[in-house]
């Protein structure tokens, strides 16, 4: 049964992300009671999370208060990208039962939870078919999701999957892959596009200038500063001019917006 603020619409405007590379120890408390709440127990719990951060259950601890206390333990005492590691284990574990009982709500339910509470409380992260991945602002995640759906309608199945890697590129723990993420996108727009030309050849600035309808005037020559961009500071690196999260999270939000746009238009043509 829905929330009362669920069923009605009551919701607060979600605040800025202010959390990346951190796990709050409130979320790891939160996160122990919504596993439970999703079917899983404390010995469960426990059992994944030593298997995990390569833990030795305490052979002592029989009760299930106790065991929950271990269990909150081991996730409250390991490192903020473990503690991922032991929810993206969990999920897994979901899934599984999932495959078995063909009952898909004890996981979904844990996903829609967790997602909420990282929306909730600004946290830059968010459970997506059992991974953790990169949340941006909503703008971001709301335009790198149409990019992918988009690609893969379009059976532009290499663009999709560079824009995948470039999102997982900067979900990695404990540190992002800033420059793979910017090449990764820049990428997916390239293949996109030789794709539609149908033209497997040129580069991406090459490709701009030889289809110029393409792209409509002056969005295609943002559209090239943009790669230029990225073979400065995702390929060809001088030193002092390494790249920042919010440059390549922008980088992947024009990239992936260009990509949906490409696809409409080849869907229109």
């Amino acid at each position: 049964m829905k929330r009362f603020s669920d069923r009605f619409g009551l919701h607060a405007e979600p605040p800025n992300i202010t959390v990346r590379h951190e796990a709050p120890t409130e979320l790891r408390g939160v996160f122990l009671n919504l596993v439970l709440e999703s079917g899983l127990n404390a010995y469960d719990v426990r059992r994944i999370a030593c298997r995990v951060l390569r833990k030795r259950a305490n052979v002592d601890n029989r009760s299930q208060s106790n065991v929950y206390g271990e269990a909150q333990e081991l996730l409250d005492s390991c490192e903020w990208y473990e503690f991922y590691d032991v929810v993206e284990a969990i999920s897994e574990e979901l899934s599984d039962r999932v495959a078995r009982s063909a009952d898909r709500s004890p996981r979904a339910s844990l996903e829609a939870e967790l997602n909420t509470y990282f929306i909730k409380h600004g946290i830059g992260w968010q459970l997506r078919s059992g991974q953790i991945e990169i949340r941006g602002p909503e703008a971001f995640s709301e335009v790198v999701a149409r990019a992918r759906a988009a690609l893969e309608r379009a059976s532009l199945a290499t663009a999709s999957v560079e824009i995948s890697e470039a999102l997982r590129d900067l979900s990695r723990r404990p540190q992002p892959d800033i420059t793979g993420a910017i090449q990764h996108a820049l990428v997916a727009v390239e293949c996109a596009m030789r794709e539609i030309c149908d033209d497997p050849q040129p580069t991406l600035g090459k490709l701009l200038a030889k289809y110029p309808e393409l792209v409509p005037p002056p969005l295609n020559t943002a559209l090239e500063k943009a790669w230029g961009f990225a073979s400065e500071r995702g390929r060809h690196l001088r030193e002092g001019r390494h790249p920042s999260f919010a440059e390549a999270e922008l980088i992947v939000t024009i990239a992936a917006a260009v990509a949906a746009y490409l696809t409409a238009k080849r869907g229109v043509e």
